[in-house]
């Protein structure tokens, strides 16, 4: 495998990865208000697109910077590899997640743009209550499980398919609608729209999501114990400085 790309692509790739996913969620959802007043039919339509978009951009993006998309996981991936040296070091974690924080803010603004809502108006929905921060807890430790989980069992191939599977699920099936993602949470304050969230309400939401991804890496070593220092996990999938045709070439002719 060659090398990694450089980190300041790796950061940039992140940012706008992350800026990408909130603009699927912001303006889906914007969308989906527009069209029908049937708040079930909106939260359909905002799952499906979540799930299209997110798959698209962990296969697209992944094999640059991992598509993590996600501080949680970013912060998760350092945690689980501090001992091997397989995961992000400090210096990835310090740049992958002000991208990522700065990407979801900016999709939020582009969405908004979009439908010709103002470029920033802090929501107003207010998601304050102790059974949305339990969904939290188990969406993001879903997730968490999810991803190390498919890098342990060499199945890492599959996240774009199965990644964005579980989030249009944990869409329906938690309390909070899966946000997931401290990145994405604090993007969504910046619009007053269908998925955002009131800014007094981001506190206890990124506090879940942290005890949730703690939870997912515990769900992980029970499954499948610790990692050794040869297991190499990539989250959320492999991978590599992309290599020029001729260069592929000339390597599987050397292999030949």
């Amino acid at each position: 495998m060659s090398a990694p790309a450089p980190r300041i692509r790796r950061a940039a790739v992140e940012g706008l990865g992350t800026a990408a996913l909130v603009v699927v969620v912001v303006g889906s959802g914007i969308q989906a208000a527009e069209l029908t007043r049937d708040v079930g039919l909106q939260l359909l339509a905002n799952s499906l697109a979540t799930v299209f978009g997110l798959g698209v951009l962990i296969a697209f993006l992944g094999p640059v910077s991992g598509a993590h998309f996600n501080p949680a996981v970013t912060l998760a991936a350092w945690f689980a590899g501090r001992r091997t040296g397989d995961g992000p070091g400090l210096r990835d974690v310090a740049a992958y997640v002000p991208a990522q924080v700065v990407g979801a803010i900016g999709g939020a603004v582009l969405a908004d743009a979009m439908f010709g809502r103002p470029l920033v108006a802090f929501s107003t929905h207010e998601r304050w209550a102790g059974h949305l921060w339990l969904g939290e807890v188990v969406a993001t430790a879903g997730l968490v499980w999810l991803v190390f989980g498919l890098a342990r069992a060499g199945r890492a191939h599959l996240a774009p398919l199965l990644v964005a599977s579980y989030i249009g699920a944990a869409y329906w099936f938690t309390s909070s609608t899966s946000f997931a993602n401290p990145a994405v949470t604090i993007g969504r304050t910046f619009t007053d729209t269908f998925a955002g969230i009131a800014p007094t309400s981001v506190l206890p939401f990124l506090a879940a999501q942290l005890l949730g991804a703690a939870a997912g890496l515990g769900l992980v070593a029970v499954c499948f114990g610790r990692p050794a220092a040869a297991d190499g996990d990539e989250v959320v999938v492999p991978h590599a400085e992309p290599q020029p045709a001729a260069a592929r070439s000339a390597e599987e002719s050397a292999l030949a």
